[in-house]
């Protein structure tokens, strides 16, 4: 969970995520350079990010590569957020219980 909230760390991963997501197809760096207005070497290293967190697939074709979003990885790692914050505030309400317990007492 902290490698693919770390790769979310940054909004334009974010933004490209979201790019991504839009499309119905693959999309090459030049793609999403595109979209972001940023330099194609900038891009390429937040794909790299992104790929590594396992949140991008990357698929070689001839000199270049073409990237898809990994919907599987982007919802395990939701569901994995969304078990911390219940655990949290499943202790915290715990944790109020036992204070409004103890003031009482």
């Amino acid at each position: 969970m902290a490698t693919g909230l770390a790769a979310l760390s940054h909004p334009a991963r974010i933004e490209i995520l979201r790019h991504l997501a839009g499309l119905d197809r693959a999309s090459c760096c030049k793609d999403v350079v595109g979209h972001l207005r940023l330099a194609q070497s900038t891009v390429s290293q937040h794909l790299k990010v992104l790929v590594e967190a396992g949140l991008l697939h990357r698929k070689p074709e001839r000199q270049s590569a073409r990237f898809e979003v990994d919907v599987e990885a982007l919802n395990a790692l939701s569901g994995s957020l969304a078990s911390l914050a219940s655990a949290c505030a499943a202790a915290n309400a715990l944790q109020l219980v036992k204070q409004e317990g103890a003031s009482h007492g």
